[in-house]
């Protein structure tokens, strides 16, 4: 049963040639000349129409009419059919690509971690620098004011607004002195900061850790 290419009502066999040749081959009469023959023959049915083949009839492409080629006009109103395994469809460096972003977002997301986490501001006291002190005879009291050093220090990257300090002056786990600082300061990024502050500290003879 041989394939047959059907245009304008005459056929064409390919297979008993096929054959034939076969059969000359072995009996070692098929030669050059009807190898040429059989290509010219090939080239000739290269020139037909695009059609299909149906079983008994044979249809012309509705598309590009037998020519095989598509009006550059209908390029958008077509869809192409791509198999699977297209190697167009599996580019080789895919999974190097997907290893890259995997890393690139590990990397960007640990850069992001490490210069936006935020960290404890950590202070220090230098102790105090500067006592003042008055006596009020009449009244029988000690007035004394003691300003004293606080060091801040900003490990973050980012800018840290110190809004309250409150600081109190103990005696023997007696608290006689306090004092509270609003608005402070801003300490810079990956800098310190020196904050000074005064507490006033009132001993008298009503007092009675004295």
């Amino acid at each position: 049963m041989g394939t047959r290419w059907s245009r304008s009502g005459s056929s064409m066999s390919l297979l008993p040639e096929r054959q034939g040749c076969q059969r000359w081959k072995e009996d070692g009469n098929c030669d050059d000349d009807d190898s040429l023959d059989g290509l010219i023959r090939r080239e000739d049915i290269a020139q037909f129409p695009y059609v299909e083949f149906t079983g008994r009839d044979s249809i012309t492409c509705p598309t590009c009419q037998g020519t095989g080629r598509i009006p550059s006009g209908q390029v958008n109103e077509l869809v192409a059919l791509i198999p699977y395994s297209d190697q167009r469809l599996q580019p080789q460096r895919t999974k190097l690509y997907v290893v890259l972003s995997v890393v690139l977002c590990l990397l960007a997301s640990s850069l992001v971690a490490f210069f936006l986490f935020p960290r404890p501001v950590v202070v220090v006291d230098n102790g105090i620098r500067l006592v003042t002190v008055h006596f009020d005879h009449p009244n029988m009291k000690v007035l004394m004011n003691m300003t004293s050093t606080l060091n801040f220090s900003n490990p973050n990257f980012f800018s840290v607004l110190v809004q309250s300090i409150t600081s109190q002056v103990l005696y023997m786990k007696t608290v006689i002195g306090t004092q509270q600082l609003d608005d402070a300061t801003t300490i810079l990024p990956l800098s310190q900061r020196q904050v000074n502050y005064t507490v006033s500290v009132e001993i008298g003879s009503s007092a009675p850790y004295v």
